[in-house]
């Protein structure tokens, strides 16, 4: 998000405003109106999101009072939730969203002393205290203002508050947190000695407790190892000469969850090499508490993190999915001797499918592919593709020719995928020239339905493997279809395939391809599509 003044406007009195993007603030000011808001560059406010129109919205600032205009945006302004009225007066308490009601929020005449502290805010106001009791005090209202601010920086400030404090409130000498990573092992997360220093070596402590405080889901407190039996001193206890130890799992409380592994969420250990603890039943009791705090923070905190990796990721996916669908915006051509229409529809955000029409001064050629596999890595190479195959037929280059370089293309980068694909090339007099690489064999309509039938291997699956192009002579009213097997293989709730054979009805030679993806979805009913559909037809008018 950038701000940028590139138009004549006139000055006024300076409004402050907030953008708040899930954890991050962007202050700015309204110095001018009308003060713009879209995705093109030369707005004042842009905002680059597939659901914020070019030229989406301004600020007016008349009279003191700020009005909001909708520019006919395409997913339209929202105030408050609701949609924006025309020249909607805007006051402090309003919060406004371009294009998306999960998007960024904007707000005016936010002051710079709002409620945009961050964990080290609050950090910085928490006065320096000496003894236990005050420490415990410390860390209740540590842990109230963290509730309260909902942020998802703050897993490092958290651990560092829990450890300082326990270890005024213990009197050891060392503190670790440690937390289950994505394979439910411990890793150390944070380490502080008695003044505050960090502690990043792990190799002195005692991982007997540790290991016997995760296998039992309880706390375990050796308050003086040398009057303890020595059966209960672990090896380390003694490698090390650690003195006393606390090992206490943090865990996390969401309704679901059960067991004793299933809701561990990390450890806090403490230990001192000097001196024996001295743990009352009131201490255990208190660090327990104080475990439990921190773990619904540290847990809160880390939900909130992955909501918003999952809200980036559905951003991208959504910008990602607007670029593949300009890419397939082909322009279909007008032409005198020939009508190509096309049509696809992704089963996700984005597709493996593509389709690409090129039109040269003495051919027409269009072709259609789907690459193995879906998702982001299926856009990718599907993108790639298209740009090369365009590349070859915009370069007149033979068929055969095209399907070698893009065989080779996908092998020598190993990138453990391959593509199905068809290219057809039509010239005036009616010599069609096709290739097909194990797609769908197209379907040819005339007096009676037929099919395309030579065929060659996938390209991506045998680097040196030959390829052979077809022809066929058409005559006036012929028309060619080509789909991909989203729409053969389209599943209906009894297991059954729409299969081949009912595109070589008689009824589909004159179905618009809209007609035929309808008469697919009903076939399917309300069973989700599992692949991308992808329809493309040439019609040739002699």
């Amino acid at each position: 998000m950038t701000y940028n003044r590139c138009h004549m406007s006139s000055s006024v009195s300076p409004l402050p405003f907030v953008l708040v993007d899930g954890a991050n603030r962007r202050k700015g000011v309204i110095d001018h109106s009308p003060f713009t808001v879209g995705r093109l560059a030369e707005n004042d406010l842009v905002l680059a999101y597939a659901w914020v129109s070019r030229r989406h919205a301004e600020l007016l600032v008349e009279d003191g009072a700020c009005r909001l205009v909708d520019l006919g945006s395409r997913h339209g302004t929202f105030v408050n939730g609701k949609p924006a009225v025309p020249r909607q007066q805007i006051t402090e308490s309003d919060t406004i969203q371009f294009g998306a009601l999960d998007g960024p929020t904007f707000r005016i005449g936010v002051p710079e002393t709002s409620s945009s502290s961050t964990i080290r805010d609050i950090i910085s106001q928490i006065p320096e205290v000496g003894t236990s009791a005050s420490a415990l005090e410390k860390l209740r209202w540590f842990f109230e203002s963290a509730r309260k601010l909902k942020t998802y920086e703050g897993v490092e400030q958290i651990l560092d508050a829990l450890l300082e404090t326990t270890l005024q409130l213990t009197q050891t000498e060392r503190g670790y947190v440690f937390l289950c990573n994505a394979a439910g092992k411990m890793e150390l997360a944070s380490g502080r000695d008695e003044q505050g220093h960090p502690l990043s070596d792990e190799s002195t402590l005692s991982h007997g407790a540790i290991r016997q405080a995760v296998h039992t889901s309880s706390e375990y407190i050796l308050t003086d190892s040398l009057s303890t039996d020595p059966e209960v001193r672990s090896a380390s206890i003694v490698a090390h000469s650690i003195r006393s130890v606390i090992c206490i799992p943090l865990r996390k409380h969401r309704p679901g969850t059960s067991g004793r592994d299933s809701d561990l969420l990390g450890l806090l250990y403490l230990d001192s090499r000097l001196r024996p603890g001295n743990m009352t039943q009131i201490d255990n009791d208190l660090l327990r508490t104080i475990a439990t705090d921190a773990a619904a923070l540290i847990d809160n905190a880390q939900l909130a993190i992955s909501e918003e990796r999952e809200r980036r990721y559905r951003e991208e996916l959504s910008i990602a999915a607007n670029i593949q669908q300009s890419l397939m915006r082909a322009r279909l051509p007008s032409l005198s001797w020939a009508q190509v229409s096309a049509l696809s529809v992704p089963c996700s955000e984005v597709g493996g499918d593509f389709f690409d029409v090129v039109e040269n001064s003495d051919s027409l050629s269009v072709v259609v592919a789907d690459i193995s596999g879906k998702g982001i890595s299926a856009a990718i190479l599907a993108s790639t593709l298209q740009g090369l195959i365009y590349a070859q037929l915009a370069g007149r280059q033979p068929l055969n020719t095209i399907a070698e370089v893009v065989n080779r293309y996908i092998c020598g980068k190993n990138t453990g995928k391959y593509a199905t694909l068809a290219i057809l090339r039509i010239t005036p007099d009616g010599m069609l020239e096709y290739i097909n690489c194990g797609h769908v064999p197209p379907y040819l309509y005339g007096a009676e339905c037929s099919r395309l039938s030579e065929s060659n291997v996938p390209v991506g699956l045998i680097e040196d493997a030959p390829f052979h192009a077809g022809s066929v002579q058409l005559t006036s009213g012929n028309r060619v279809l080509v789909v991909t097997d989203g729409v053969t293989e389209s599943e209906a709730r009894d297991g059954s395939f729409f299969g081949e054979e009912r595109l070589a009805e008689p009824e589909v030679a004159n179905a618009s391809l809209e007609e035929i993806c309808a008469a697919v979805q009903t076939f399917c009913g309300s069973v989700a599509a599992a692949d991308d559909c992808t329809l493309l037809d040439i019609r040739y008018l002699g």
